[in-house]
C-alpha cells in the first residue's frame, strides 16, 4: 500500500512540475517602452528599468561593438524597423514552452494587432531563423520565410 501512495505521490509532483514549468500558449498584453536592438526590447511592468523581451525563432544583426561581437551588417536597419513598429504600441506577447532564457528575458512570439512581429522580420529580410529548443512552434515556418527573403534578396540577402 505504501509503494502505490509513492508512486501516485511521484507521479502527481512530476505532472505538476511539467505543467508549471511549461508556458505553451500562454498570453500577456504588454506596452513597449523601448527597442534594445532587432529582436529584444523592453516593455513596461511596473519597474524603473522595465522587462527585457526576447523575439523567439530569429536572430537579428548586432547593433553594437563588443568584445565578442562585431556590428552586424543590416544589424541598425533591423533596429530602426523595429523601433517604428514597436516602440510605444501595445503589443500581445505569446510564449511556447520555456518563458525565459538564461539572461532572464522573456521569451514570447510577438503579435501587433494581426501582425506577427517575428515572421515579419524574417520575411522582410531583417532577421534571420534562429532555432533553439524547447521554442520550436513555428520553426519550419520561418525558416520557409527566410528561404523566400534570400530568393527575393530583400534586407540582408541584398
Amino acid at each position: 500500500m505504501l509503494k502505490r501512495f509513492n508512486f501516485l505521490v511521484s507521479t502527481t509532483i512530476i505532472c505538476f512540475l511539467f505543467l508549471g514549468f511549461s508556458y505553451k500558449g500562454e498570453e500577456r498584453y504588454v506596452k513597449v517602452r523601448r527597442v534594445i536592438d532587432g529582436d529584444t526590447f523592453v516593455i513596461e511592468n511596473g519597474s524603473k528599468k522595465g522587462e527585457r523581451v526576447r523575439l523567439i525563432g530569429i536572430d537579428a544583426p548586432e547593433t553594437r561593438r563588443t568584445a565578442r561581437k562585431e556590428i552586424g551588417y543590416y544589424g541598425v536597419e533591423a533596429k530602426e524597423h523595429l523601433q517604428a513598429m514597436l516602440t510605444g504600441k501595445n503589443v500581445k506577447l505569446v510564449f511556447d514552452v520555456g518563458k525565459k532564457d538564461r539572461y532572464g528575458r522573456l521569451l514570447a512570439y510577438v503579435y501587433l494587432r494581426e501582425k506577427f512581429v517575428n515572421a515579419e522580420l524574417i520575411e522582410q529580410g531583417y532577421a534571420v531563423t534562429y532555432t533553439l529548443a524547447p521554442n520550436v512552434q513555428y520553426a519550419d515556418f520561418f525558416v520557409k520565410l527566410e528561404r523566400q527573403a534570400r530568393q527575393a534578396k530583400r534586407g540582408l540577402w541584398k
